[in-house]
């Protein structure tokens, strides 16, 4: 009684913290400094500019920084296999710096516990995000995303399904965003593959690594969509990806083994072994 008392208590404390005023000030601080860096031509290094609000890891600091030096003239976000839409990529710029978007996922108590949350805590300028409860597959990505009002440029694009996430990307065509941020399986290493498509797929499926895609793929996925590698977090399964022509210089092109120098990804591997020989296609 006392434990879950605590829990909550503390539960409680933490999300207050996210919209303690002095969050919000430091964030418009920070995105400023960039800005003022950027245009004296000062390098800044993405993978120094990572920290967290609301995103799992440490993609609120670095998604704040790309959109310094892009600029936030479209505050749009589309969010796939966004949980509750609490601890996605895009809380942190809807309560912050005002963005509007769509949060999809096909767990219906996720779903519920997210308009909760935004209705318990709505933005006091603009209206609530849009909720679409569904499993998302290449067939009917794009009419989701229409149907609920949003086509055309968008600021931000995250998918994150633990599953069809390369298939449903490459389907994607009714919107453009300019940045796309998107899991990718460091498990596979640095070979060029993609687990085959299934539109029943669920996880953990077969085995619990068989599914995506590995982040060399991910990346041809990328630059033929018009798309470079611009950075991850610092575990290297979220990749982050810029529109080619957009900041070009402020924010260049890294490598894929650039970004997959943590330690865990070399564990990683070795999760690889016994699915190995299984089938997979050329990404």
């Amino acid at each position: 009684m006392i434990r879950n008392f605590l829990k909550d208590k503390f539960l409680i404390t933490k999300i207050r913290n996210r919209f303690n005023p002095s969050v919000q000030i430091s964030q418009r601080q920070l995105f400023h400094y960039y800005q003022d860096r950027i245009s004296k031509r000062e390098n800044v290094k993405i993978a120094d500019t990572g920290f967290r609000v609301f995103s799992q890891f440490e993609e609120d600091g670095k998604l704040l920084f790309l959109f310094s030096a892009i600029g936030m003239d479209n505050k749009v976000f589309v969010e796939i296999g966004s949980d509750d839409g609490v601890n996605s990529n895009s809380a942190n710029l809807y309560f912050n710096f005002g963005w509007h978007g769509l949060f999809i996922d096909g767990n219906p108590k996720s779903i519920k516990r997210g308009r909760k949350f935004y209705d318990k805590y709505p933005h006091p300028w603009f209206y609530k995000p849009k909720f679409v409860c569904s499993k998302v597959n290449r067939e009917n990505v794009n009419k989701l995303i229409e149907d609920a009002g949003f086509k055309g440029e968008i600021g931000l694009l995250s998918i994150d399904v633990d599953g069809n996430d390369y298939w449903i990307w490459d389907a994607i065509s009714v919107v453009s965003p300019k940045v796309v941020i998107i899991e990718t399986h460091v498990e596979f290493g640095l070979n060029n593959i993609v687990v085959p498509y299934d539109p029943d797929y669920s996880y953990p499926g077969k085995h619990p690594v068989y599914h995506g895609a590995s982040p060399v793929a991910m990346t041809n996925l990328a630059k033929r969509k018009g798309y470079r590698l611009v950075g991850a977090n610092e575990l290297g399964f979220n990749f982050i990806f810029v529109k080619n022509g957009i900041a070009d210089e402020s924010i260049p092109e890294v490598s894929v083994e650039s970004v997959l120098s943590h330690p865990s990804v070399a564990e990683c591997y070795k999760d690889f072994e016994p699915i190995k020989d299984w089938k997979y296609l050329e990404g």
